[in-house]
């Protein structure tokens, strides 16, 4: 079962990449940890990304793709695995299809913006500990001071609200579009993430095919 977790930062991809791990269990494959392990490993694709890397560039698709390929080939993958921040453009899901990788399901997770904001720009760090907070859901006793050790909370560069418009433009610009791509080949499913995490994991499941999971 070869997966694709789709949408917006915040929507909730990495909490149901975990649940689909633990249910149908195959390896969540990220592009940021296979380009890192290339890299130390020495790979011909992962000499490739050193050099960009080293001269301050981003790795280009072509090398990122390559990557990909190598990874999906370990053995660890031969029943299935979920791509997680690949592809993020239509023309390298095009690359993936026309390196003969399958996908089965694409798992779109659809968030308002409004509630990725709420989400995101809502989180608050104790920039001692590094407990975390929630204004909304996980509020501390005491406005803006860590309940562990009192130290004042912080917002992260990520969390701050311009910083998050910013994420959303370039998602519906750039990654968007994949769902139209997906639609077509007819592996896409749209999965309502506003509810609580269980039901979207349970419909995430249905999806998938792999509902029996939830009862073993």
């Amino acid at each position: 079962m070869n997966i694709i977790l789709l949408g917006a930062p915040g929507a909730g991809k990495g909490t149901q990449a975990e649940k689909i791990c633990e249910y149908c269990h195959i390896p969540q494959i990220s592009t940021g940890n296979i380009i890192r392990a290339a890299m130390k490993n020495g790979t011909d694709a992962g000499k490739k990304a050193q050099e960009f890397v080293n001269a301050g560039k981003l790795v280009p698709d072509a090398v990122v793709i390559e990557m990909v390929n190598e990874r999906l080939k370990q053995d660890d993958c031969k029943n299935g695995f979920i791509l997680d921040g690949f592809p993020r453009t239509v023309p390298q899901a095009q690359a993936l299809k026309e390196m003969g990788v399958e996908i089965d399901h694409v798992i779109d997770i659809e968030v308002p913006d409004e509630t990725i904001m709420q989400r995101m720009t809502g989180r608050r760090v104790c920039g001692d500990c590094g407990a975390t907070y929630h204004m909304v859901y996980n509020p501390p006793k005491v406005e803006n001071v860590c309940d562990k050790c009192g130290h004042e909370l912080i917002i992260r560069k990520d969390d701050h609200p311009d910083t998050v418009k910013d994420r959303l433009q370039v998602y519906h610009e750039q990654t968007e579009p994949l769902k139209g791509f997906y639609e077509n080949l007819g592996v896409l499913y749209v999965i309502e993430g506003t509810r609580a995490v269980e039901e979207v994991t349970k419909d995430t499941l249905n999806a998938l095919g792999a509902q029996s999971a939830l009862e073993g």
